[in-house]
């Protein structure tokens, strides 16, 4: 099966840190981010692999290229000209997909979640996205009916909110985990340019079942800030 690991953010809450070396290097015990998604993403069975690249992108590069060496199978979609953000960045890598489901991986997520269940659970609702999440701290939410249905999102800092559809059903606040498993289907609605996957999917939830999966055990690190990275290190020393 295929995957896209999202690694072309410039890491700019890391501060000094990604000033030399790209947020998805930054070691956690003896391994690189990336090399830890790429260990996820292939013991799971997501063992073709495409990464995004744009800051530090030869470093990067550099990384892919000795995975590759020792059996890993990975491809490079160049961004370094234009960060295309999450969206623009999986329509630039389509070529890479064939006509199965396939994971959407944010390079920056250090996480035991069971991709495998994400995945049969994505088979099982049908939807044109499945996207893992979870109750925890934050500011933006996605808005979830009580069928696991995307209604829509919700940045509570700056107090905007998208709705799907005028219904008046309950929605519960959840935060994005950063996993998504996709159908190919959805390069039908995608177009060039820079755009997150969040706005398309507000676009498509109306007419699409767009699923979501509620994960609240076992670990869950977003390596954003110095003091998420020190944690995470701690965490799995």
């Amino acid at each position: 099966m295929k995957a896209m690991i999202l690694a072309a953010g410039k890491g700019t809450r890391l501060g000094d840190l990604t000033r030399t070396v790209p947020k998805v290097l930054q070691d956690i015990n003896g391994k690189s981010i990336l090399r830890r998604a790429v260990e996820k993403c292939t013991e799971s069975g997501f063992d073709e692999i495409i990464v995004n690249v744009h800051h530090l992108a030869g470093m990067v590069i550099d990384e892919v290229s000795q995975l590759n060496r020792i059996g890993y199978k990975i491809s490079v979609s160049d961004e370094t000209v234009t960060l295309l953000e999450t969206g623009g960045g999986l329509q630039k890598a389509r070529y890479f997909f064939d006509s199965n489901p396939f994971l959407l991986y944010n390079a920056d997520i250090v996480t035991d979640i069971d991709l495998k269940k994400l995945l049969a659970y994505h088979n099982e609702k049908k939807g044109i996205a499945t996207l893992a999440v979870r109750n925890r701290e934050g500011s933006r939410f996605f808005l979830v009916n009580r069928e696991g249905l995307l209604r829509g999102w919700v940045n509570r800092a700056t107090g905007e909110k998208i709705l799907v559809d005028n219904n008046k059903e309950e929605l519960a606040e959840l935060a994005f985990s950063g996993l998504h498993i996709i159908e190919p289907e959805i390069f039908r609605y995608m177009y060039e340019g820079i755009y997150t996957m969040t706005s398309l999917y507000l676009e498509l939830a109306s007419a699409h079942r767009i699923n979501t999966l509620t994960v609240n055990t076992g670990y869950w690190f977003d390596i954003g800030t110095p003091e998420k990275l020190q944690e995470a290190r701690k965490y799995l020393r």
